[in-house]
């Protein structure tokens, strides 16, 4: 069973804001289980040290390149050629705020609960990931 996970680095966060991306920047990949994890963040990917695990979740899955796909398919995927720094990378997702604060509003709404005070936190981001993805 796979592990299916989203990390935030703030390191990224500014370099994504210096370069024009903005700050929303969140990695999507897939280890072998939370361990596997916990070391891929640790190998610093695309340059950054303070990789911080947000949410994961185990699922079997056929094929890791279809997860990155169908989030593809509502977010801007970050284009790894364009910028050095990815070192080849493809998990990088800009994500826009306004996107999940409409689904966790929508959730509220159908669930009857008070819509008035939504603020987005970044584990909301990697919930609204994960289901995109995982969809």
């Amino acid at each position: 069973m796979a592990v299916i996970f989203v990390a935030h680095s703030k390191q990224i966060a500014l370099w994504g804001n210096d370069v024009g991306l903005g700050k929303s920047l969140y990695l999507l990949s897939v280890a072998a289980d939370a361990d596997a994890a916990t070391e891929f963040l640790a190998t610093k990917p695309c340059g950054a040290e303070d990789w911080l695990l947000l949410k994961q979740e185990s699922r079997e899955i056929a094929d890791d390149a279809a997860l990155l796909e169908k989030l593809a398919k509502r977010e801007k995927r970050v284009d790894p050629m364009l910028y050095p720094r990815l070192k080849g990378f493809t998990g990088l997702f800009k994500i826009k705020a306004e996107n999940v604060e409409n689904h966790l509003l929508v959730k509220l709404a159908l669930e009857d609960m008070d819509t008035s005070k939504v603020k987005v936190k970044p584990t909301d981001v990697a919930a609204y990931m994960l289901l995109n993805a995982l969809k």
